[in-house]
Parts: structure tokens; C-alpha cells; sequence
């Protein structure tokens, strides 16, 4: 059995413990609700952009001449996996992790055996990750949810539509957390470029429309493609941050508990240690008298 020094010791360091994760639960949820509002907001908006590209793609001569909507034949390929920068989240990085390596079986395989999968990482756990599997990590953008910012993940949207445009890659997927709620995440493996042929809903379900693009057709999907894959990017991020603090909420909130039961039982230990200490000087002194009186 454990001195009562011992438990009195692991007493006091999950005291100390527990502290510490309920401060941290604290910061998370503060943080969530920056992050929940962030991605509301967002939402609604890269939805009607997705919605005005597929319109306005749908019925242009020269939507197919972006190098964008290229479509090669798939010999290397980019994943842009989104973890986070910090651990303490539950199973948050390890199920992109997994999805991401599913994703590669599944739909990969062949380029993988090659050597031709190649993985962009925001977020450092991602990253480490990939590099202790023997992949080669292209590119780490680290320490970017500290200083979340739409022009941060505009430049690494600008960096994988270039290396798409050149050639170097020809298939790029995005694989994220999208947030539901403070408990459930839902995993996203979706196909980022080339970008999908997408079909207008108003040539199924009503009459065909001209439309008149001013200053022109070709100048208007210059800007607003790209346009759209910032924002999707952007969009991904945001949940992921989203994600990532309920996750982190989620799994402080378990450990404040876990160290709540452990320290009942550290204290029940405790009485029992010293109650027995008790008992054997009680004895001992008894034991001691015995033997004088004889």
C-alpha cells in the first residue's frame, strides 16, 4: 500500500491537474464562440458564391478555358490536410489523420505506391503526422489559428491554384473538420481542383436564360474563380478552428471530470492509509503496555 505521503502527493497533483484543464475549458469555450460566429457568418456567403460560379460557368462559351477546370490524367496529387497546431483535443487530429489515409487508399492508391501524393499542411499536428509516415509535406503553413485571418489563408490558396495551373499537381483534395456542434465534428475529404464541371439548376427545372456578362464573360471568370477557391479554403479553416475548440471543450470538460472521480478515490485511498496507520500505533502502544505490565 502507498505511504500517505505518496497519495498525499498525487492528491495535489491532480488537484493542480484539474485546475488547469477547467482554465483551459474556459479559454476554449471563449474561444468557440469567436469561431462559431465567424463561421455562421461565413457560411451563407460562400454558399451564394459557389452558387453565382456555377450559374454564370454553366451558361459561359469559355468556362472550360480556365486552367483551373483542367482535367489531366492523375499521376500527382495534393491533399491539403487542416489539423491543428496544438494537441489536447480528443480525437480531433487523429480522425483527419485517418480520413486522410483512407482517403489515399481508396482513391490514391496507385499514385501512392509511386510516391506522387504529397500533403499540404495548415496546422502543425498535421504536418508532424505525415513526416513520421514517410510522406513528403510540401508545405506547413504553422501557427496560422493564432493570427486566423483571410489573408493568411489566401495566400496558401494562391500557392496550390499555382502549382495546379503549372502542372505540378493534378488532382488537389481538401480533407477538414466541418462543425456541427461543441461534441460532433463531421470529417470532409471533398475534391478542391480541377474544379468540378458543375451544371446550372435553371437548364433542368425552368427555361433556358441568356445571360449578359458586363465588362465580359471571360473578365468575370477570371476573378471569380479564384475568388471562390479562397473562400472555399477559407471556409474550411473556419470550420476546422470551429471544430477544434469544441473538440478541445469537449475533452477538457472529460478530464475535469475523469480528475474529479480520481481524486474521490485518492481521498478514499488516503483515509484508509491513515486509518490503518492509526490502527497498527494504536496496536503497537497497546502491544508496548502489554508487554511492561508482564
Amino acid at each position: 500500500m502507498a505511504s500517505l505521503k505518496e497519495v498525499r502527493n498525487r492528491i495535489v497533483s491532480v488537484n493542480s491537474t484539474q485546475q488547469i484543464t477547467k482554465a483551459m475549458k474556459m479559454v476554449a469555450a471563449a474561444k468557440l464562440r469567436r469561431a462559431q460566429d465567424n463561421i455562421l457568418q461565413m457560411r451563407p456567403y460562400a454558399q451564394k458564391l459557389g452558387d453565382m460560379l456555377a450559374t454564370v460557368s454553366s451558361g459561359a462559351e469559355t468556362a472550360a478555358d480556365s486552367p483551373l477546370k483542367t482535367v489531366r490524367a492523375v499521376e500527382k496529387v495534393l491533399i491539403v490536410v487542416v489539423t491543428s497546431d496544438r494537441g489536447l483535443c480528443g480525437a480531433f487530429n487523429t480522425n483527419i489523420v485517418k480520413a486522410t489515409l483512407q482517403l489515399i487508399e481508396l482513391k490514391y492508391a496507385a499514385q501512392a505506391r509511386r510516391g506522387n501524393v504529397e500533403i499540404f499542411a495548415i496546422g502543425k499536428k498535421g504536418a508532424e503526422a505525415f513526416a513520421r509516415r514517410g510522406y513528403t509535406v510540401h508545405t506547413t503553413y504553422a501557427d496560422l489559428f493564432g493570427r486566423l485571418s483571410f489573408v493568411a489563408v489566401k495566400q496558401a490558396a494562391e500557392e496550390i491554384m499555382r502549382d495546379f495551373s503549372s502542372g505540378r499537381y493534378d488532382a488537389v483534395d481538401v480533407v477538414y473538420n466541418e462543425f456541427k456542434n461543441v461534441a460532433t465534428q463531421i470529417i470532409h475529404a471533398d475534391p478542391y481542383l480541377p474544379i468540378a464541371q458543375e451544371q446550372n439548376d435553371a437548364k433542368t427545372k425552368g427555361p433556358e436564360v441568356n445571360y449578359i456578362f458586363e465588362p465580359g464573360e471571360e473578365q468575370i471568370l477570371e476573378e471569380l474563380i479564384p475568388k471562390s477557391l479562397k473562400i472555399q479554403l477559407y471556409r474550411a479553416v473556419l470550420e476546422s478552428n470551429a471544430s477544434e475548440q469544441g473538440a478541445r471543450m469537449t475533452a477538457m470538460d472529460k478530464a475535469t471530470e475523469n480528475a474529479q472521480e480520481l481524486l474521490k478515490d485518492l481521498k478514499l485511498v488516503y483515509n484508509r492509509t491513515r486509518q490503518a496507520a492509526i490502527t497498527k500505533e494504536i496496536l503497537e502502544i497497546v502491544g508496548g503496555a502489554e508487554a511492561l505490565k508482564n
